[in-house]
């Protein structure tokens, strides 16, 4: 915060006498004051805006931070064998900062508190494991920190964390699920002669087994929102245990479904538990954007 001072200058004016040596009898004459021009006292100097790549609400994520969270991505990509262009890597890089933001700042509404002794126990520790203080100044020092900015960024990072958690700890681990058995085929017109087969009395389990001898078309237990095929999962909700639906064109293919059984408060499957979890987490942050002001960098 700035601190105002208030500057009282005392200002004296200073006369010069000056007695004449005139004609006996005459007063003396006194010299009209001079006056002195007021002195003034410089201002502090203004401290220049640390310049932001990234602001959202109030909060701000500096351009030599960035620079370095994208030197540090780029860098990741290139040991994995991934090439990404510029524009790619900016992106990445922007979306993952502008989340980290949301969810800090999500966290701190939401009660998340960090004060100063917890928060240097994190640098304690983090000193300790990359092995003593000059090599942490010099981590920093390389990746655009300083004290002040890498204690700022750590803190939002376990604000940040912690708000992820509690969004993904908020998903129940039961739902009502469906156990579906489709018929997938990769031709509409071949979709729609089964379709007719079906419509003609034929046996929908045969039917699949014939197209995937495999699986026989068993795609398992699964509840709202784990499908990508979103038209295929409302297809299973929406119809009774034994019936099927009509042709759905899918990204992968034509679907055609048939609920098998369907359970309320049936355990999640971990796959199906952690789907619903990035699910609530995608969710909560695309709600969070339209709600936030924020500015890119030219």
């Amino acid at each position: 915060m700035s601190i105002l001072k208030r500057i009282f200058v005392t200002f004296s004016l200073l006369f010069l006498a000056a007695c004449s040596g005139g004609t006996p009898g005459f007063p003396a004459v006194f010299a009209s004051p001079t006056p002195v021009p007021p002195t003034s006292t410089p201002l502090p100097p203004t401290e220049t805006p640390v310049p932001m790549a990234i602001t959202v609400n109030a909060d701000g994520i500096p351009v030599e931070e960035f620079s370095a969270e994208l030197t540090r991505y780029q860098t990741a990509q290139a040991a994995l064998g991934s090439t990404v262009s510029t524009e790619q890597a900016v992106q990445a890089v922007r979306d993952d900062l502008i989340s980290q933001l949301l969810l800090a700042q999500g966290a701190f509404e939401a009660g998340f508190a960090m004060d100063e002794a917890a928060l240097q126990q994190r640098i304690d520790k983090l000193t300790s494991q990359i092995g003593g203080a000059e090599k942490l100044t010099a981590w920093q020092q390389a990746h655009g920190y300083t004290e002040e900015s890498f204690r700022v960024a750590l803190k939002r990072a376990a604000a940040s964390a912690w708000m992820r958690d509690k969004i993904i700890s908020s998903v129940p681990s039961t739902a009502e699920q469906v156990h579906v058995r489709q018929i997938l085929l990769y031709n509409e017109a071949v979709a729609q002669n089964y379709y007719n087969q079906l419509q003609a009395g034929a046996d929908f389990d045969q039917l699949a087994a014939q197209v995937d001898p495999v699986t026989r078309g068993d795609i398992g237990w699964f509840p709202r929102g784990y499908l990508t095929e979103k038209a295929v999962e409302d297809a299973a909700f929406s119809l009774e245990a034994g019936n099927y639906s009509t042709v759905i064109p899918g990204e992968v293919g034509f679907h055609i479904v048939k609920p098998i059984e369907i359970q309320a408060g049936r355990p999640l499957s971990p796959d199906a538990l952690l789907t619903l979890q990035n699910r609530a987490l995608t969710d909560w942050l695309a709600s969070r954007r339209e709600q936030s002001s924020i500015v890119l960098a030219p």
